[in-house]
C-alpha cells in the first residue's frame, strides 16, 4: 500500500489538498475545483485519504473507496485543536494530517446511502414538525388577541379554527379570515407529509433485520429504531454497552484532578436527536409503568429510581439503560426478553 496520505479540506466548489509522505512531511499542496478533484484522484494510485466528517464527506468517502482508496473521516471537533494560528483552507488541510497521526483518533464510519436516506427522512420530518408547531402557535396567538381560545391538542386546531370562521357572528375580522384558512390548509398539508414520511420509515424498517430486534425493546419505537440504524451503522465498533451510552451522551460528565473525582450530569455529547428520542422513550416507559398492576424488572427499576430521584432523572437514567439494552440486542442479534420483578420474601 502506498504510504502517501492526502488530506482533503472539503468545500462546495474549491477543495484544498495537502499531500504527505510516509514520514508525514507535506510534499505538495493543491487547490482544486470539483472537476479537477475528480481527475486528480482518478489519476493517482490508491493511498490513504483523510477528511473531516462534515457535509458531503460520506459521499466523497464512498466514491474514493470505490476507487480503492482507504478513507478516514475524522471528527471535526477533534481536528479543530490542530489548526495553527489563523484559520485558512491550507491550515485546515494541514491540521487533518496532524490529527491523523494520532493512533487513538477514532474515525467516523462512512455511512451508506440507505443510512443517509433514513437520516434525511428524519431530518425532513423534524423540520415539518417544527413548522407545524410554529403555525399552530401563531394561530393560537392571533386568535387569543381576538378573544378566541383554542382547545389543547395540535390536531384539533385546524378543525376548530375553520368552525369558528364559519360562524355567522364570528369575532374574527373578515380581512383576516382568508389568511387563517390558508394557514389551516398549510397545517393539514404538513401533517400529511409527516404521516407519509412515517409510512416510508415503516417500509424501510421492514427491510432492516436489526430494526425488528430494536422494536422489541420497551420505549423504542419506529422513530428511535430507524434513527439508531441510520446513525450507528455497525454496532460492533462499540466494545461495550457503556461505550455506546457514552457515545450518545447519556453517561455522567467528569471533571477530575488529582485525587478528586467529580461526576456531574450527563455529558450531552453526541447526537442530540437520538438522545432526545431515547429520553422520550424513557418517559413513555415510566408513564406506562404507572398504569400496570404487575411490572417487569425494567419498569420496576425505573419506578424505584423515580421514587428516589424524581421523574426527570428517572427518565434520563432509563434512557441510558435503554441504550445499553439496544447495544446488547443489536450485538447478540436477539429480541429483548423482559424479566419478572423479583419481590422480597
Amino acid at each position: 500500500m502506498n504510504r502517501t496520505t492526502i488530506a482533503v479540506d472539503l468545500a462546495k466548489s474549491v477543495f484544498q489538498l495537502s499531500v504527505a509522505d510516509g514520514d508525514w512531511r507535506v510534499q505538495s499542496r493543491h487547490r482544486l475545483t470539483r472537476a479537477q478533484l475528480v481527475r486528480f484522484f482518478g489519476e493517482r494510485q490508491p493511498c490513504e485519504v483523510v477528511m473531516e466528517a462534515c457535509g458531503s464527506a460520506h459521499f466523497w468517502g464512498r466514491w474514493l473507496c470505490s476507487l480503492g482508496f482507504t478513507v478516514r473521516l475524522l471528527p471535526p471537533q477533534y481536528v479543530r485543536a490542530y489548526v495553527r494560528r489563523n484559520k485558512t483552507d491550507r491550515a485546515d488541510a494541514d491540521a487533518l494530517l496532524d490529527a491523523a497521526r494520532r493512533e487513538d483518533m477514532a474515525p467516523v464510519p462512512i455511512k451508506s446511502e440507505q443510512q443517509q436516506a433514513i437520516a434525511s427522512l428524519h431530518r425532513l420530518r423534524s423540520a415539518w414538525m417544527a413548522t407545524r408547531t410554529a403555525r399552530i402557535n401563531a394561530i393560537r396567538g392571533i386568535l387569543r388577541e381576538l378573544g378566541v381560545n383554542l382547545p389543547l391538542g395540535a390536531r384539533k386546531v385546524p378543525a376548530t379554527v375553520l368552525a369558528r370562521l364559519a360562524e355567522p357572528a364570528s369575532s374574527v375580522p373578515a380581512s383576516l379570515q382568508p389568511a387563517l384558512v390558508t394557514a389551516c390548509a398549510e397545517i393539514r398539508e404538513l401533517e400529511q407529509r409527516i404521516v407519509e414520511t412515517e409510512r416510508q420509515l415503516a417500509r424501510l424498517a421492514a427491510e432492516l433485520h436489526v430494526a425488528a430486534r430494536l422494536l422489541s425493546i420497551p420505549g423504542i419505537g419506529l422513530l428511535t429504531a430507524t434513527a439508531l440504524v441510520a446513525a450507528v451503522g455497525e454496532i460492533s465498533r462499540f466494545p461495550s454497552a457503556r461505550h455506546f451510552a457514552s457515545w450518545l451522551g447519556l453517561t455522567p460528565s467528569e471533571s477530575s484532578s488529582g485525587t478528586k473525582r467529580r461526576l456531574g450530569g450527563i455529558s450531552k455529547q453526541g447526537d442530540r436527536y437520538l438522545r432526545t428520542l431515547l429520553i422520550h422513550g424513557g418517559r413513555a416507559v415510566l408513564a406506562a409503568a404507572h398504569r400496570y398492576k404487575e411490572v417487569d424488572h425494567l419498569r420496576g427499576w425505573a419506578l424505584a429510581v423515580e421514587r428516589q430521584r424524581g421523574r426527570n432523572r428517572a427518565a434520563v437514567a432509563l434512557a441510558n439503560r435503554l441504550a445499553r439494552i439496544a447495544w446488547a440486542v443489536w450485538r447478540h442479534d436477539r429480541d429483548f426478553e423482559s424479566r419478572p420483578l423479583q419481590r422480597a420474601a
